[in-house]
């Protein structure tokens, strides 16, 4: 991002910390890129797809999540929250988008909530693979990517926060979850810095 654009982006007083990732300790989380989202995550595909890019160029361990639920049991708050609206297993729905640029090695984590570590064991296969860092990316800003966040950096995670590779239904929403990050939990990047921070390793 240019420094005229971040200069008069409505959260550049609170991005006071700058920080590059390291692509030895780091990994990209894409959250939740689904068919069921698809009409406001359809926008962030070229960003997304060429953050994925930089990251599997670097050696950065690639994490995509998957939202579903399979029987009442598993609704928990979001049953309530969103009045049984879920995205159900085995459904179209449910799937990963298929424009996005997946590896056959790339990891796919199910979840049936917003934080990406509730229940997965992503926090213990981070550990294993030594990860110490990262990137959150996907969908939605405000619910899955900045719980995951949230989540990550009280873990001890180290955590980069993507503004143009994640998006939400509403602009005010995206832009409050950024405030959010940058305030207290998160570096904000996109991706004409991930690729400048990469380029200096």
């Amino acid at each position: 991002m240019s420094s005229s654009l971040k200069s008069c982006s409505p959260y550049s007083k609170y991005e006071i910390r700058n920080r590059n990732p390291n692509p030895k300790s780091c990994a990209l989380l894409v959250i939740d890129m689904q068919n069921y989202f698809s009409s406001m995550a359809t926008p962030i595909l070229p960003f997304l797809n060429t953050t994925i890019s930089l990251c599997r160029r670097a050696s950065i361990p690639i994490i995509f999540t998957r939202h579903r639920h399979k029987s009442p049991s598993d609704y928990g708050m979001p049953g309530e929250w969103w009045f049984d609206d879920l995205v159900f297993d085995g459904t179209p729905e449910a799937e990963l988008m298929e424009a996005l640029d997946r590896g056959g090695d790339d990891m796919v984590v199910e979840k049936n909530t917003y934080s990406a570590f509730r229940n997965t064991g992503l926090e213990e296969k981070l550990v294993e693979m030594g990860v110490e860092e990262v990137i959150v990316t996907g969908v939605m800003t405000n619910l899955c990517c900045e719980t995951t966040a949230r989540e990550a950096f009280v873990r001890g995670f180290r955590v980069f926060f993507s503004s143009d590779a994640t998006a939400t239904s509403d602009k005010e929403l995206h832009e409050a979850t950024l405030k959010n990050m940058a305030y207290g939990f998160a570096y904000l990047l996109d991706c004409h810095k991930l690729k400048q921070a990469i380029s200096l390793n």
